[in-house]
């Protein structure tokens, strides 16, 4: 009987041939191009239409009067495809359906978007599909259809859960009726509920503001979404401070709002994991964070905005679109020619370093010496801005940090973002002047 491991010579000679072709297989496939990764966007949904306009709002919103719902969702859908395919996009890693008031859509008319989206493109079973919600218009029955609908995150515009400061902000939900909305959307969509709140408002004080957030945290789920007021030309609430009949809170009082507010939210364990936007258990919006992230995204809807690269007709410059404002004449475009565009602009790879870093440096993380390095190839953020005396002094002052990891603000410099982004896009510019100028 044959030692173990034994072979006649005929198997030895077999067994040497498959290890060769192993080999040359191996290798064949270590020198093979990696697979290119599926091109792949966000989706914004923009659902122009309110019941009421509320004080302080200038975004692209109407008042239906004798609604077709019917033919809005199919131009939504048609935009879809067309944009979609135009983009050459493979995956929709989110959606997010905003407005205006898109819980006044019907679940109907979310289910067909989303089925549309996902006949053009690979939409994820675990996609995170987002829909902005009043209170007034998301009873527990409506948000049970919109979750069958293919909905798996809600954001509710909460604003306040002061009576009166809800009325000065034209709201028309109460705080208890936007208590009763959060309560059923967390049953529906538990860890997935997100709320915004509005500070800064006329006659608030810091202690009225810290009191309506500290109830609000004991009820919230786990993200939570801030925004400063802002006076808007053309709204009424922008009039009535002009005219001397609302006083606005100092800014130095605005600052302390905020600040107490990240305490606030800290100490219950939410990160800041952007300016505005706040989250504990993982909840982070992924949405958002492809804005943040300077990722391609499609928008349709009336007045949505978009950045991608037309691959379909041949180009490889990312576009910024905006759609035509008017649902009316929208709809009449996107009859016509398959979407209604009014505005493309193709971005220069400068334009594009300018919104990554804009966009970039409003998260806790910032950006990182990867992330810059897909936008531009040949010039660091070292190259960019390690040199800078403006930035060193930025670093010096606690404010800024640029390392081994990439560039981001301190916990302390992310409240003063906007003060530090003159300064950084200042350096920017110039770097990208003296680096791409004729001979160097």
């Amino acid at each position: 009987m044959a030692a173990p491991g034994w072979r006649r010579p005929r198997a030895r000679l077999a067994a040497a041939l498959r290890c060769v072709r192993a080999a040359r297989n191996w290798k064949h496939r270590a020198q093979r191009p990696p697979r290119a990764e599926p091109v792949q966007a966000a989706l914004y949904v923009h659902w122009p239409y309110c019941q009421k306009r509320c004080s302080y709002c200038n975004f692209n919103k109407y008042i239906p009067r004798g609604l077709d719902e019917e033919s809005m969702r199919s131009c939504l859908t048609r935009e879809a495809q067309t944009l979609i395919r135009l983009s050459r996009v493979q995956r929709i890693s989110s959606v997010f359906f905003g407005g205006g008031t898109p819980s006044l859509a019907s679940p109907f008319t979310i289910a067909t978007v989303l089925e549309t989206v996902s006949r053009c493109a690979h939409l994820a079973a675990d996609a995170e599909i987002t829909l902005e919600a009043n209170p007034t218009s998301a009873g527990a029955s409506r948000l049970a259809g919109f979750r069958a609908s293919g909905v798996n995150r809600l954001s509710i515009g909460i604003q306040s859960l002061d009576n009166a400061e809800l009325r000065l902000l034209g709201r028309n939900h109460t705080a208890a009726e936007a208590l009763g909305t959060l309560e059923e959307a967390k049953k529906l969509f538990p860890g997935r509920t997100s709320v915004d709140l509005i500070f800064g408002l006329p006659g608030q004080s810091v202690s009225s503001w810290a009191g309506g957030l500290e109830e609000l945290l004991q009820l919230c789920d786990d993200h939570v979404s801030l925004y400063q007021l802002t006076l808007e030309r053309g709204t009424s609430l922008f009039k009535q401070v002009q005219q001397g009949s609302l006083p606005m809170p100092k800014q130095e009082v605005v600052a302390e709002m905020y600040e107490s507010a990240r305490e606030m939210l800290r100490d219950v364990g939410f990160r800041q994991y952007e300016v505005s936007n706040f989250a504990r258990n993982g909840a982070l919006s992924t949405h958002n964070l492809s804005y943040w992230q300077g990722s391609q995204y499609i928008g349709i809807g009336p007045g949505a905005h978009g950045r991608f690269v037309p691959r379909a007709h041949g180009e490889s410059l990312r576009e910024a679109r905006i759609q035509t404002l008017e649902p009316d004449s929208w709809m009449k475009e996107v009859l016509a020619c398959g979407h209604g565009t009014r505005k493309r602009t193709v971005l220069s790879q400068l334009e594009v370093l300018e919104e990554v870093l804009v966009l970039g440096l409003r998260t806790d993380i910032g950006i990182t010496h990867q992330h810059w390095e897909q936008f531009a190839t040949s010039l660091s953020l070292w190259d960019m801005f390690g040199s800078s005396e403006e930035v060193k002094e930025l670093e010096d002052q606690g404010l800024l940090l640029l390392d081994n990891r990439g560039l981001r603000c301190s916990w302390k410099g992310l409240a003063l973002l906007d003060s530090l982004l003159l300064t950084l896009l200042n350096q920017l510019q110039q770097s990208w002047a003296d680096r791409t100028a004729p001979g160097t």
